[in-house]
């Protein structure tokens, strides 16, 4: 008999409840209420979101799969493809950091290589909660390990991404993992099960009591029992992964697989009966085929376990000796548990008994889709306070004191524990606007970046998603790339809070528009629910991964001074045209006291007073086309994107010393102007620093002016001091190793002096 209680335990609601009694024509046993439970949660089904994601654009010239398959495929020419793809692994790392940020890893990985690729690289988007608060740091140092642990044992560099650190995150950590992988076009392969009579096949790990209602789990917020849910937390094997894929890739090369399927949330669950759904076939399984590594698993938890690396493959019937004797090489377990029927049911047996029997199309197509209410929330007004006299600040003591942010300052601590150089082919280090790989044996490269911005989403949700796709496109477009299409990581609070679904239908909005007008369709991605701790929900934080094509390489700049004497140049406005943005950007005099104490938070405190700003699409394009057109012209030397922290903090990055090379400064002139913290400061979209050579600028200025973006340039490449002119006034005179030592502590002095 299901109870009313069983139901709470499952997370479903009566409503659902009276729908499975429709689907079944009977009452579900507990196998069958399991996997309706985790195919109808949230983090599987998509039931509050899907209706707003079907307003994306996932269709362009570069994309061969768009979403509905384990990962989003694009072509760069050549006869090669690469599968990309984000998700995220929230819950499970503020569960356990190092396991759950571990198998976010893992699970992306296999998205990737059940396509047919071999991956190359792996990003990351983090948030945390401040460093001040213990449980933030455990998190953190749990995280950013798992994320070392698995991929550096796995054979994958970690080359970039992003970390982020507000209020908001704390105790609701978000670890969003990226990955991408390389193949021939000709080579890809689904999660589809084909072929009525062929034989099904369980390969990899054997089944444990791990990561059961993981799933259900991740659709749910979290309260003072959370961590007590370990359980639901999977254990990974990068080991066996590793071995997983070259027994996976080796396979395919047969011809005897028709369809793959990784086993991630909601394990066989879910493998089976939406391989199934793809192809419209049935599948039939014998749990008792399943190999375990647990005595006396019930049906139930074999159905739901979420332990990894395990695939699941149908198979040509007649050459299933040909996928053992693969496997059985690389010592990994393969075995028939069951057959594709025709009659689109999922049907499970446990030792020839029925234990469960439901159609696909139940848990898949036909899961249940709600149109959450939607609610604006009411608007405060924004907290203005003016700057004192602009020449009553030490503005390069601002400025150091922004470096000294964890927001703004360098993620070395982070970065130095992933390998980023393994198998050869990265180009372009972490701490770049963008990461690059070579693709081995031919003239390109490809780049990849993550953004996102939680806190102007909260402001205004249609406007920050638009900031974000395009900052994560111009980051692409500063490495020399032309950006070709784009994943999506949204997370989000408690989807029955109609404020929260006015974000995620603002959000897509915003999306949709910025990636028509950028021509970024997106293929794929994931949704990410009851992000909250005791009903505070995070900041809606979209996270954007770009992916970009460098052709030929000798295109590839860095974001770098290159050489003394070579001219600073900013594309794009100066100041934002728009008096509405620059009226209320202010800084008050009482953040600016907290400098004297070094703490880090300047950055943080300045931010939190500054409104959403504008951003005009087309002059994004404008200013993007530009610079694509001077570094392929051969005019442009290096590029770097101005956005956080702003024009002083954009030209002190490009200082810095890079691959062993010596840091180099800057004479920087500015007109005399009121609002001198504004200009320094502001972060206004669409703007690019770059450096050219003295004879090339009247050059660039013509490229410019053909597409109406406004070109300033700024200032020379000097030697090791950063120097800043208003009018005739020096307003920053700091050493750039000064400033460099300053930027780079600001994590590994936090970490190095534990609370």
């Amino acid at each position: 008999m299901i109870t009313s209680q069983m139901l709470a335990q499952h997370n479903l609601t009566k409503a659902e409840y009276q729908r499975i009694l429709s689907v079944l024509g009977r009452q579900p046993n507990l196998t069958e209420l399991g996997i309706f439970s985790v195919m109808w949660s949230e983090h599987c089904s998509y039931k509050s979101s899907k209706t707003h994601l079907k307003r994306l654009p996932t269709r362009g010239p570069h994309v061969l799969q768009g979403p509905g398959e384990n990962a989003g495929i694009i072509d760069i020419g050549d006869g090669y493809a690469v599968a990309f793809k984000i998700e995220s692994h929230n819950h499970p790392s503020f569960i356990e950091p190092y396991q759950g940020a571990a198998t976010g890893v893992g699970g992306i990985l296999r998205d990737i290589f059940t396509m047919g690729a071999r991956p190359i690289a792996v990003m990351n988007s983090l948030r945390f909660g401040p460093l001040g608060q213990p449980q933030n740091r455990r998190i953190m140092e749990g995280v950013v390990a798992g994320i070392a642990g698995y991929g550096n044992c796995f054979g994958v560099p970690t080359i970039g991404g992003e970390t982020v650190f507000e209020e908001c995150y704390s105790q609701n950590p978000l670890v969003n993992a990226f990955a991408l992988g390389l193949f021939k076009k000709d080579q890809i392969f689904y999660g589809q099960a084909s072929g009525i009579g062929n034989p099904v096949i369980y390969v990899g790990s054997r089944t444990g009591r791990d990561g059961i209602h993981g799933a259900t789990m991740a659709s749910t917020g979290f309260d003072e029992e959370s961590e007590s849910k370990r359980p639901n937390v999977q254990v990974g094997d990068p080991f066996l992964e590793k071995l997983l894929l070259e027994a996976c890739l080796e396979a395919m090369k047969t011809g005897a697989i028709v369809g793959i399927q990784d086993m991630g949330a909601a394990g066989l669950t879910c493998s089976t009966c939406e391989m199934g759904g793809r192809a419209a076939t049935g599948i039939e399984i014998d749990l008792g085929k399943v190999p375990q590594r647990e005595e006396g698993m019930s049906p139930y938890e074999v159905m739901l376990s979420e332990s990894q690396e395990r695939m699941l493959l149908v198979a040509e019937k007649g050459r299933e000796e040909e996928i053992f004797r693969i496997f059985g090489k690389w010592q990994i377990d393969a075995v028939s548990i069951g057959k594709v029927t025709d009659d689109e049911i999922l049907r499970v047996l446990n030792q020839g008994v029925l234990v469960a029997e439901i159609p696909n199309r139940a848990l898949t197509d036909d899961a249940p889709v709600y149109k959450r209410p939607i609610s604006s929330p009411v608007r405060m007004p924004h907290n203005q306070r003016p700057f004192p006299s602009p020449f009553r600040l030490n503005w390069g003591d601002v400025l150091e004191g922004f470096l000294a942010s964890p927001n703004l300052g360098s993620k070395e601590w982070i970065y130095r524990q992933y390998d980023h150089m393994v198998r050869t082919n990265t180009i372009q280090l972490p701490s770049a606007d963008a990461a690059v790989v070579r693709v081995k044996n031919t003239n390109k490269a490809l780049a990849m970046s993550l953004d996102g911005n939680g806190r102007y989403c909260k402001q205004d949700p249609r406007l920050g998603a638009q900031l974000s796709v395009a900052e994560s496109c111009r980051n692409l477009v500063c490495t020399g790339a032309r950006s070709l299409a784009a994943t999506n990581c949204l997370n989000f609070g408690n989807p029955e809070n109609p404020e929260i679904m006015w974000q995620v239908s603002q959000i897509v909005d915003g999306l949709a528009d910025a990636c028509d007008i950028l021509g970024t369709p997106i293929t794929g991605g994931n949704v990410s629910f009851y992000n909250e701790t005791l009903g505070e929900g995070i900041y809606p934080t979209p996270v954007i991964g770009m992916v970009g094509l460098i052709e030929p390489l000798s295109l590839m700049r860095g974001s770098w001074f290159i050489e003394e004497g070579h001219k600073i140049v900013l594309l794009g406005p100066m100041v934002w045209p728009r008096t509405d943005y620059s009226s209320e950007l202010r800084l008050s005099w009482q953040s600016l006291s907290s400098l004297k104490e070094r703490t880090g938070e300047l950055y943080t405190t300045w931010v939190n007073q500054l409104p959403c700003p504008p951003i005009d699409l087309d002059l994004e394009v404008r200013v993007q086309k530009t610079c694509c057109q001077a570094i392929e012209t051969g005019l442009i030397v290096s590029a770097h994107d101005c956005s956080d922290g702003g024009l002083a903090v954009a030209i002190a990055e490009m200082g810095f010393s890079h691959f062993g090379c010596t840091a180099l400064g800057a004479e920087i002139f500015l007109p005399q102007v009121t609002d001198l913290g504004e200009v320094l400061f502001g972060e206004y979209p669409s703007r690019i620093l770059v450096t050219v050579q003295e004879k090339d600028v009247k050059a660039l200025q013509k490229i410019a002016a053909v597409r109406a973006v406004e070109m300033t340039l700024l200032g020379t490449v000097i030697p090791g001091v950063l120097v800043v002119r208003s009018g005739d006034a020096v307003v920053v005179e700091k050493s750039v190793v000064a400033l460099e030592n300053t930027w780079i502590n600001c994590l590994g002095g936090l970490f190095d002096n534990p609370l």
